[in-house]
């Protein structure tokens, strides 16, 4: 299969699992927001098939599963996340383009893709709330970003770096 045909593929497949896992932890609401469960495929859609694919898939998600399921609500929630989710994509996709291929790399890659796109989430969030007249505190960002989202931030950590690795092993990824 062509190296393009291939990434399209693997891309489509992460949008149909980013649609769908969160139907996972979607049954209680709290757990759900703290699984982060549609950053998942995003970052290994990065890391498989590079940032432009990273990318598209990140800023598409959110604002089609808003569209479709009307979660996460579109404003500003869908919005702002498709910036984080997009930053995601393009980040773990340059890195690990760039890095090394050694596990070290690997987790340096997705703990910048992560922090990269809780600024940027913070940063559209801010200007979408201020837009609404509402403001967007240091503690909504802290809470948001990190301290509500400390679950999925493990699985993350523990997670992404293990499949990276496997797909290393078994040669999916150069």
């Amino acid at each position: 299969m062509k190296s393009s045909t291939r990434k399209m593929v693997i891309t489509a497949l992460g949008l149909a699992i980013g649609l769908m896992l969160p139907f996972l932890t979607g049954q209680i609401p709290t757990l759900g927001s703290m699984m982060l469960p549609m950053h998942l495929p995003v970052l290994i859609v990065g890391f498989i098939c590079g940032w432009p694919y990273g990318l598209m898939l990140g800023a598409v998600l959110p604002i089609l599963r808003s569209l479709v399921f009307a979660m996460p609500p579109m404003y500003p929630t869908a919005i702002a996340m498709a910036f984080e989710l997009g930053v995601y994509g393009c980040i773990s996709g340059l890195l690990y383009k760039v890095f090394p291929k050694k596990p070290l790399y690997t987790y340096l890659t997705l703990i910048s893709s992560m922090l990269g796109g809780r600024v940027i989430w913070g940063a559209a969030s801010y200007a979408l709330y201020a837009v609404a007249g509402n403001a967007f505190t240091w503690q909504i960002f802290l809470a948001g970003a990190f301290i509500n989202a400390i679950p999925g931030i493990i699985l993350q950590i523990v997670l992404v770096p293990l499949l990276v690795m496997a797909l290393k092993k078994n040669r999916y990824l150069q």
